[in-house]
């Protein structure tokens, strides 16, 4: 276990970098706006970037010795830049923080209290949650997502303490912060050269994960709404297979009934099937038929994984609408997004 006598940092931020020069200086002194940056690391892991991201990066670390590191490493994607910063992290703690998103100044100091008091902690929190805040572009009201619903906050939870989940609420990366031993104890290998990789990030660990602490604290700013973004509908429609292979991945990674706390298996099969029926929209608004036999396909893998686990994802009821048969099904399906997009703005 990773514990003060032979963690020298508290929380390590990894933050993955492709071409975002422009966007590092805001994400890292939003860090580096804690009171106390001593036992904090940042590690930017350039990935093949083809502007200036690297020399930004280490011109970073040398303005910061002993808290900002820069690595290089050819181009392996958003999951092989998480991977290498995984790996090289020395934090007790670690948080993945997207190069163009940025983290709460004031929000900050208090996560930070949190985390440092688990250093003296005989049994140290495996994974704390916050709330984050969808930042989008030119959009004056920015929805905030929290869990104070079904997360009691302030004390050391189990699985079994959560409520049940919302119809679409989930505890994405960005409300992440793991124990980092018990990342690696989980054997987490993201996909390479994948989007949306951040699924299975969120989903992959948690059977690994037995101590839960909530925050209720805006503590990460999601930006989104700029161009290019891998989260616009037409991006995500033309990379859908990404998110199937994400898919396949989450599946095999679904633990038996009774193998786990039931609270742990209840929300992983929310969970899935949540990123199950993602993937269905986008097969959906692609309008291809080739695609819609890709959906069928996708539904009819989780119950040949295992039919007990096939037959709890497809119980939910958005999973049973989602799969609401031929054209009206679709239609619904199409205008159901649409709506949901202009009252969250999530892509």
């Amino acid at each position: 276990m990773a514990n003060a006598a032979t963690t020298a940092k508290t929380l390590t931020f990894v933050i993955p970098a492709y071409n975002m020069e422009s966007y590092l200086d805001r994400c890292v002194n939003s860090i580096l706006s804690a009171s106390d940056t001593q036992d904090i690391e940042v590690l930017i892991v350039d990935d093949g970037s083809k502007d200036g991201t690297l020399a930004y990066a280490q011109k970073l670390e040398r303005n910061n010795p002993g808290i900002v590191r820069a690595i290089h490493q050819e181009n392996k994607g958003h999951g092989g830049a998480v991977n290498t910063g995984l790996a090289a992290a020395r934090g007790m703690y670690v948080k993945v923080v997207d190069a163009d998103d940025w983290v709460d100044p004031q929000a900050i100091n208090t996560v930070m209290a949190t985390l440092r008091a688990q250093r003296e902690a005989a049994k140290p929190i495996d994974m704390l949650v916050t709330n984050y805040v969808y930042d989008k572009v030119a959009k004056r009201h920015k929805h905030t997502v929290n869990f104070r619903r079904v997360i009691p906050a302030g004390r050391v939870l189990g699985w079994d303490d959560l409520g049940h989940f919302g119809l679409a609420q989930y505890i994405i990366m960005h409300a992440l912060t793991f124990r980092t031993q018990v990342v690696r104890d989980s054997g987490l290998k993201l996909p390479e050269h994948t989007f949306y990789v951040d699924f299975y990030y969120s989903y992959q660990p948690f059977p690994w994960v037995s101590r839960i602490q909530y925050l209720d604290v805006p503590f990460y700013h999601y930006f989104i709404g700029r161009e290019g973004q891998s989260v616009q509908t037409d991006v995500m429609i033309r990379r859908v297979d990404q998110l199937r292979l994400v898919n396949r991945l989450m599946t095999e990674a679904t633990p038996e009934r009774g193998t786990v706390p039931d609270g742990l298996y209840r929300y992983m099969i929310h969970f899935l099937a949540i990123e199950s029926c993602v993937t269905s929209v986008f097969l959906i608004l692609s309008r291809d038929k080739a695609n819609y036999a890709k959906k069928r396909e996708l539904w009819a893998a989780l119950d040949e994984y295992s039919p007990a686990i096939g037959h709890d994802v497809r119980g939910k009821l958005m999973s049973r609408a989602i799969n609401l048969p031929g054209k009206s099904g679709r239609w619904l399906v199409r205008n159901g997004y649409a709506i949901a997009e202009k009252v969250v703005g999530f892509n």
